[in-house]
């Protein structure tokens, strides 16, 4: 999974998101750091409450929070939703746009992005594609 910090350097950088099932996310500085929760259709929910896009929570478990909104919360999007978002923004590239490798230490994402290629390396495969994503976002503001 990718990293809360880099989820945060994703979202300060513009990504996007829209709420679906099963995604994965974190609620930074209520007291909740450790936690990692999800959209599901049990106990935490997606709704709109005065007008605005919430996540409210059920159960239990999340006893201490009814709801938050979701320009509060960090999205920590799977390897699989980071690599089709880093696909969407590399259409036109020349190919192939995106090399992924496993090496000694970890991943290796190397992408072609305006015309130049590009290496970044993390332990996970995440991380990888994330900060590859991190890059095209931070050279195309307004592409989240």
């Amino acid at each position: 999974m990718i990293s809360l910090s880099l989820a945060q350097q994703l979202k300060a950088a513009g990504l996007a998101w829209t709420p679906a099932k099963n995604d994965f996310f974190a609620a930074p500085d209520r007291g909740l750091d450790e936690y990692i929760f999800v959209l599901s259709d049990m106990t935490v929910m997606l709704a709109m409450l005065q007008g605005q896009l919430a996540i409210t929570f059920h159960g239990a478990v999340e006893w201490a929070l009814d709801h938050v909104l979701v320009a509060e919360l960090v999205w920590l999007p799977t390897e699989a939703q980071l690599r089709e978002l880093l696909e969407q923004r590399l259409v036109g590239e020349p190919q192939p746009a995106i090399v992924f490798y496993s090496t000694t230490d970890g991943y290796r994402c190397e992408i072609q992005f305006d015309g130049s290629p590009h290496s970044f390396e993390a332990f996970g495969a995440s991380d990888a594609y994330g900060l590859a994503l991190l890059h095209v976002l931070q050279r195309r503001p307004g592409a989240g």
